[in-house]
């Protein structure tokens, strides 16, 4: 299956835009670590989806997956620090975490479906 029919990509993909977007238009130029760490976090999530689904077998893809999952951990912090430091409003936060939740539920949801096929091959 191509990785662009993939909810948890669709889901994942739009979350990286929005990250560029809101993230990249924080004063770059003093957050450079925080503003490249973001976009890193956020990319890595949809990259790894789609790298997963090229690889042969479930065990495979499950471990891809498990990298998506960890970049998601690790944007939800950057996230919640951008908010406490002011960087992103209360509002702007709410809007990316939810998306950034939702990309976590298909992403599980996708992960546990490749589970129960783990003995067979894709």
């Amino acid at each position: 299956m191509p990785y662009e029919k993939l909810e948890a990509w669709k889901m994942s993909h739009e979350l990286a835009l929005k990250i560029y977007r809101k993230i990249g238009s924080v004063a770059a130029d003093r957050l450079f670590g925080l503003t490249s760490q973001a976009r890193r976090a956020a990319l890595s999530i949809p990259t790894n989806i789609a790298e997963g689904v090229a690889k042969l077998g479930c065990r495979e893809f499950r471990r891809y997956l498990d990298i998506s999952l960890g970049s998601l951990s690790e944007l939800s912090y950057l996230l919640m620090f951008s908010r406490d430091r002011g960087l992103l409003s209360a509002k702007e936060w709410k809007q990316l975490d939810e998306q950034r939740n939702r990309a976590g539920q298909l992403i599980w949801g996708l992960y546990r479906s490749i589970q129960r096929r783990a003995g067979g091959t894709r």
